[in-house]
């Protein structure tokens, strides 16, 4: 019998075990993988707010802990702008608000000016009649809407919508690349900043600098902009995103996770294959007695164990996929969960899965490389 026929029939003489084995480690990876798409689709979709405008650099107020509620004064923008290399700069103010009547709470709200070229990025799906970006004529109070927001309060343009008991006008839907932007709400900068009380304040500077300008200038751009004023912040859309307390604490809270996960399928597989091996000894005596040394019973253990793991890198793979697009399409997190599965991440649960074998092997092959033939079958 091949070496590798030996192994396969091994692991399907006590299918039941092999199966909840099997099982165990599915799942272990499968949280892993799951985990690990969540967090790294949580970062691509933060890093997606600014590419879909193609910022370059992000300024917010230098030594706040949490970036997204720092506070910049709106004067530094065309200070900023007067800057050679910078073709446009933007506020941005950014808050949580609600809508009441449809019960949807903590929306992302981003306060852009009326006539922002931020707005331009926006693919209008739908606009009320006769408003545009940038116009003067349209009611006061007014909002637009991202496309999956929109869906899931059922609301369309030209409805009204309640916020801190004020009725505001739906004056446009609009789809981005972004799916944080699409599941947000869009005011008037002067709006949003009389409602949280931040008049003349911005959460972030958006800076977009001329195509003229490398990466070499961007960092010297970076550095006048520090000049300006010493509270400014200024980073480069890699750096402000790489270095976010949030993007860092989903992918550290994804591995902290991950390990229970993995440490639960290191202990099942450690014990089907000691129940293996003591179930064996007279078996791996024989062998030891027809000329098998114990490098090769060593390799039989282990390759039973990464073949099991391997398996369950395939099953445990294929579930996070389905588990985490079937989660993303719920209402109720659809534009907030965006998971990001990729090859480097199936990767990931493929070496963690073979670690777990290989670990849960060493003992029990260790165990079958010291069963001595004549003692095996003397006491079988």
């Amino acid at each position: 019998m091949r070496f590798s026929a030996l192994i396969l029939k091994n692991l399907t003489r006590r299918p039941l075990r092999a199966a909840l084995t099997l099982i165990a480690l599915t799942m272990a990876v499968a949280s892993v993988v799951a985990l690990r798409g969540i967090a790294k689709g949580f970062t691509e979709s933060f890093a997606d707010i600014y590419e879909s405008h193609s910022i370059d650099i992000v300024v917010s107020r230098q030594g706040t802990a949490d970036r997204l509620s720092s506070s910049v004064s709106e004067a530094a923008i065309v200070q900023i702008e007067q800057l050679g290399g910078v073709a446009k700069a933007a506020g941005v103010l950014l808050d949580t608000l609600s809508l009441e009547d449809q019960q949807i709470f903590g929306v992302p709200t981003m306060g852009i000016a009326a006539d922002s070229w931020l707005r331009d990025d926006f693919r209008w799906r739908e606009r009320r009649s006769g408003a545009k970006a940038g116009s003067t004529d349209t009611p006061p109070k007014q909002l637009s809407l991202g496309i999956h927001l929109a869906e899931r309060a059922g609301i369309s343009v030209g409805q009204n919508v309640m916020i801190f008991e004020e009725p505001y006008v739906v004056d446009g839907i609009f789809e981005s690349s972004s799916v944080w932007e699409n599941g947000s709400m869009v005011m008037p900068l002067d709006q949003l900043q009389a409602i949280s009380d931040r008049n003349g304040q911005v959460t972030y500077i958006n800076v977009l600098l001329d195509r003229a300008v490398d990466r070499g200038d961007a960092r010297s751009i970076v550095d006048q902009i520090h000049g300006i004023d010493s509270r400014l912040h200024a980073m480069t859309t890699d750096e402000f995103v790489g270095t976010d307390t949030r993007m860092q604490l989903a992918a550290a809270m994804a591995w902290m996770t991950s390990i229970i996960a993995l440490a639960i399928g290191a202990i099942g597989t450690l014990n089907t294959m000691m129940t293996s091996v003591l179930e064996r000894t007279r078996e791996i005596g024989v062998l030891r007695a027809v000329g098998w040394p114990r490098r090769r019973v060593i390799g039989m253990i282990v390759s039973e164990s990464i073949m099991l793991a391997l398996l369950a890198s395939f099953f445990g793979g294929g579930l996070a996929i389905l588990a985490t697009d079937a989660m993303s399409r719920h209402p109720a997190v659809r534009g907030v969960l965006v998971p990001a599965i990729d090859a480097a991440t199936l990767l990931e649960g493929t070496v963690l899965a073979v670690f777990i074998g290989l670990l849960g092997a060493l003992l029990p092959a260790k165990r079958a490389a010291s069963v001595m033939p004549t003692e095996a079958l003397r006491n079988s």
